[in-house]
C-alpha cells in the first residue's frame, strides 16, 4: 500500500504535542516535529530517548588517551634518548600529550557523530517543509499509508492544527 505524507502547523508546541499523542493512539508511528525551539512537551510526547552521540565522544576519547600514550612510546623506543639515568618509557610526561589527544579526539568524535546520526549534511529539502517552523510556528510530519490517512488527518484537525498539507 502506499505511503502518504501529512503536514500539520501549529502555532503552539502544546498543540503539536497533543497532535502526536493523538497519532500514536490512532497507531501511526513516523512522526516527526518541527520547532523553532526544543519543547518539552515534545520531547515526552517523541519518546525521545538519550542521544548516543555520547558513546562517539567515549570512543573518540578513548581513541586518544591510547594514541596519547602509544605515539610518544614508540617514538621514544624508535629514538632513544638517555637522559640522566631516567627510564625511557616514563609516564608523568605522557599523560599531558595523553589528555590533549582524549580532548581532541572525544571532540572530533562527538562531532562525527552528531553529524552522522543527524543525517547532515542534507542534500535534498525534504518533501513538506514550511520556513515558518524557524520562526513561530510548529510543524508535525506523518508518514502513514492510505488506509489510515483520514485517522491522522482527524488526529491532527482535534489538535487544533492551523493548516495541514499532503503531499499529490
Amino acid at each position: 500500500m502506499a505511503s502518504r505524507t501529512m503536514l500539520g502547523v501549529f502555532d503552539d508546541g502544546t498543540q503539536a504535542a497533543r497532535a502526536i499523542d493523538g497519532l500514536r493512539d490512532c497507531g501511526v508511528d513516523a512522526v516527526t516535529a518541527y520547532g523553532p525551539a526544543p519543547h518539552h512537551d515534545i520531547d515526552r510526547a517523541e519518546r525521545a530517548s538519550v542521544s548516543p552521540v555520547r558513546l562517539f565522544t567515549l570512543v573518540g576519547g578513548l581513541l586518544g588517551c591510547a594514541t596519547g600514550f602509544a605515539l610518544p612510546i614508540y617514538t621514544v623506543y624508535d629514538w632513544p634518548l638517555i637522559t640522566g639515568g631516567k627510564p625511557l618509557i616514563s609516564i608523568p610526561p605522557f599523560v599531558v600529550i595523553a589528555f590533549e589527544l582524549t580532548i581532541l579526539f572525544g571532540a572530533i568524535g562527538g562531532m562525527i557523530g552528531f553529524l552522522l546520526l543527524a543525517g547532515l549534511p542534507r542534500f535534498s529539502k525534504p518533501a513538506l517543509h514550511d520556513p515558518r517552523f524557524s520562526n513561530d510556528t510548529f510543524g508535525v510530519l506523518v508518514r502513514c499509508d492510505e488506509r489510515r490517512q483520514a485517522e491522522a488527518r482527524a488526529a491532527l484537525e482535534h489538535a487544533g492544527a492551523t493548516e495541514i498539507t499532503c503531499d499529490a
